[in-house]
């Protein structure tokens, strides 16, 4: 879920446990005996992350009683793919390694490692060669995997119907009918420095977090996955949600062309690939973004009952509005200056005809209205704050004097729901997390975020991020890979529009267009907090996990 605008997600004041080294500080120095290297590295490396926890369940699913097993625990890889080869099972330096014969006095000073924090779910009884099996992960960047665990299609889900603010606890954590274990299963992944996940080592921040250190570290935690539990057979995928979908699109590349790991499918929900089309802020001369977010703003305009007259029905309506957005108004904003009064006094009022906004505030805006600017207009006369990640949910509007919103109210909504019971069910539940603090978001800790696409084939300028280069590049040298794409019409977030004009313009042949399916839903960013949307989120899942893993 969190966040893309600030690009960064808000750091929560979360007391931050002391970061567990990887290699404890000696006094003297390595011995050349191999025996006392291999006692000193194993010194060095403690204390050891805990002991991974294996719990038994069962849910019935479409008809099916499925027994399954549930594993928590952690993954520690390292920074480049020369310290990760150097290190064994268990995180720790190999015997004899340079790792292992370096170890430094400080353990500040050891090269950084990501344990990585995870929850696996297997089907009892399953052949690995016949059982796909899928990684799912948050975005931020920054934001640990608390979302897609609880609430999509995992075993349980953190009840939230309806769309306004839940009440306090207790909370609802119930069997979820639309689990995905009928037919994958499901590995859940923290990003590095979150949930239980710590990092350790030398500038461990600078070594993980950014556009090419993460999607690296998910490729190497991939890869010690498959190698722990028997799985470099099975049918692979990726689900990536919001940044997360960014993520995909690297790490797809980097398996498909730097680990020789062929993927059956990749499944995006809340899709952004090109950061310069965020709706975030002004950028003269750049008007695409404010044309693909005009559909979202009609979505919230009918939904909230703002137009006159009222659409019958969303979809045929929001036909209409994309096509004047790439029509009409694409160029009324390319006029720039150009543009009449009276041309743009017309497109005013078409605007509010669509979004309800009014004329005065429109031609104010200079007919470019950011989501920000949105949230904030779209209900003021009532007071009201409109939802970022799902403009379904309104709230009290924070300072009524400013000009864009200053909070989500949806998060505001659920979140302390989704943070209390993934607390709650990895304690009790899975057995693990005793004595540990979860960690809903990195604590970057005044680290930054390295937005820069070096390597691959990734788009790099100084307009901004963009990965799609990366999942054509995947695409192309994998020609059976299959998308799948989900977009909630209420997402301001990453709007549905922009995702699918993104899509649209993958640098690959028109051969390959047919490997994409689009899936859209009356929800927002996180489509699974409807219920009807989680049932069909997991139905078109299911069906694309079934094809592309038939198809190979």
């Amino acid at each position: 879920m969190k966040s893309l605008a600030p690009i960064l997600v808000a750091v929560l004041t979360v007391p931050m446990l002391a970061l567990v080294p990887v290699l404890r500080a000696q006094d003297e120095k390595p011995a050349a005996n191999s025996d006392t290297t291999t006692e000193k590295s194993t010194k060095a490396s403690e204390p050891a992350p805990p002991p991974d926890s294996t719990t038994q369940g069962t849910i019935d699913l479409g008809g099916q009683h499925i027994a399954y097993t549930a594993i928590a625990g952690t993954i520690t890889v390292g920074a480049t793919d020369t310290d990760d080869a150097q290190l064994g099972p268990e995180g720790n330096p190999l015997p004899g390694s340079q790792l292992a014969l370096a170890v430094p006095k400080e353990p500040a000073d050891a090269p950084p490692v990501a344990h990585m924090f995870y929850v696996a779910y297997f089907k009892a009884g399953a052949n690995a060669e016949d059982r796909p099996i899928t990684f799912f992960y948050n975005g931020g960047p920054g934001s640990s995997t608390m979302w897609l665990h609880m609430g999509s299609l995992g075993p349980k889900y953190v009840e939230t119907a309806g769309d306004t603010h839940l009440p306090g606890a207790p909370y609802k954590l119930i069997d979820n009918p639309d689990c995905l274990l009928d037919v994958s299963d499901e590995v859940f992944i923290d990003m590095p420095g979150t949930g239980f996940g710590r990092l350790a080592g030398k500038d461990a921040g600078k070594a993980f977090w950014g556009v090419d250190q993460d999607a690296e570290a998910f490729a190497r935690f991939i890869a010690r996955f498959l190698v722990k539990y028997g799985r470099w057979n099975s049918p692979k995928f990726l689900f990536g949600e919001s940044y997360g979908t960014t993520r995909s699109a690297v790490l797809a590349d980097v398996l498909e062309n730097e680990k020789s790991v062929d993927l059956n499918g990749v499944m995006l929900l809340g899709q952004i690939f090109s950061f310069p089309m965020a709706t975030g802020g002004p950028r003269p001369g750049m008007d695409l973004p404010y044309e693909l977010a005009l559909p979202t703003y009609a979505a919230t305009a009918w939904y909230h009952k703002k137009l006159s007259p009222q659409p019958a029905a969303l979809e045929p309506f929001l036909k209409e509005v994309e096509n004047y957005a790439m029509g009409e108004y694409m160029h009324a904003l390319a006029e720039g200056n150009k543009l009449s009064d009276a041309e743009k006094q017309s497109v005013a009022e078409k605007l509010h005809e669509y979004t309800g906004l009014p004329v005065e505030y429109l031609i104010k805006a200079d007919l470019r209205v950011t989501a920000s600017e949105f949230e904030k207009t779209f209900d003021d006369p009532e007071g009201m704050t409109t939802g970022r990640y799902d403009t379904r949910f309104l709230g009290p509007t924070l300072d009524p004097l400013s000009e864009g919103s200053e909070y989500d109210p949806q998060s505001a909504a659920i979140s302390s729901a989704y943070f209390s019971l993934v607390n709650l069910y990895l304690r009790q539940n899975l057995k693990y997390g005793a004595g540990q603090t979860y960690l809903p978001h990195a604590l970057f800790d005044g680290v930054g975020w390295n937005m820069t696409r070096t390597g691959g084939s990734g788009f790099r300028s100084a307009l901004g991020l963009n990965v799609s280069a990366d999942l054509a590049e995947a695409m192309k040298t994998n020609p059976r890979l299959k998308v799948l794409l989900n977009d909630g019409y209420y997402d301001l977030a990453t709007p549905f529009f922009a995702a699918e004009y993104e899509e649209e313009h993958l640098p690959i042949p028109a051969s390959l267009t047919k490997n994409i399916e689009y899936d859209w839903y009356e929800a927002g960013h996180m489509a699974y907090v409807r219920d009807e949307c989680r049932k069909l989120l997991h139905d078109r899942v299911a069906a694309f996990i079934k094809s592309a893993d038939s198809a190979q």
